[in-house]
């Protein structure tokens, strides 16, 4: 399967039978990042995370009481 990255444009293939291409298969969502944005993207957070002025905004459950 032809997939192409959607920061880079670089296009590659990958196999068919694979979770991945399942997942882009089924679920037009999806969306497929070469490995070189993959590690750039996750390099550059978690420096930001290391800085300490990134926040994480995520909703707190409410426990229920039942």
């Amino acid at each position: 399967m032809r997939v192409k990255c959607v920061i880079c444009d670089k296009i590659e293939s990958i196999e068919d039978e694979s979770f991945e291409a399942k997942r882009l298969r089924n679920r037009p969502i999806h969306t497929y990042l070469c490995n070189d944005c993959s590690s750039r993207i996750s390099e550059k957070t978690k420096a930001r995370i290391d800085t300490g002025n990134f926040r994480f905004y995520r909703t707190q459950s409410e426990k229920d009481e039942w």
